[in-house]
């Protein structure tokens, strides 16, 4: 418990930054996630000043929520997994081309504490940032602990990857 107090406070000291950045370039953003589902968003609406930058969140859990909700290829989903590089680019993408914000970030990932049968291990979490007019950038993270504990730290590091995107 005390693990996730302290990644709680690094979370939300990452969401004002994010919701600060944001609002100093008139920036709107928009959020797909998947593991967090919805975790990012409500840390960053917890930030006073938040409806000035957030656009808004699509929690797509499943499969199909990626496919009707962002309009990705379900064929694709199944040829490189929920939980790739390939997945988190497109989820960023499809969120930017839904929302009409400057700029979005993605988030899939396996907090546990089982595997899915993917053979992804896990604690695997791939975030990917898109700004309006560019491609998609995704890293992969590798994560220990509880699965609350896995599920704060991949908001902490959209939130920080949101950071690097603006600077």
């Amino acid at each position: 418990m005390q693990e996730c107090d302290g990644l709680l406070i690094q979370a939300q000291e990452a969401a004002q930054a994010v919701i600060h950045k944001l609002s100093a370039k008139s920036y709107s953003l928009a959020l797909a996630e998947s593991c967090t589902a919805g975790l990012v968003s409500s840390l960053l609406a917890e930030i006073p000043g938040a409806s000035k930058a957030l656009w808004g969140s699509f929690v797509c859990y499943t499969k199909e929520a990626k496919v009707s909700l962002l309009g990705l290829d379900s064929a694709a989903l199944v040829k490189y997994g929920l939980v790739s590089e390939e997945t988190a680019r497109a989820m960023a993408a499809g969120a930017l081309q839904k929302s009409g914000a400057d700029l979005a970030a993605s988030v899939t990932g396996l907090a546990g504490p089982e595997g899915d049968g993917s053979g992804v291990p896990v604690g695997t979490v791939w975030v990917a940032t898109a700004l309006r007019g560019a491609q998609p950038k995704a890293r992969e993270f590798h994560f220990t602990g509880s699965r609350n504990a896995v599920r704060l730290r991949a908001a902490a590091t959209v939130l920080e990857s949101i950071q690097d995107a603006l600077t």
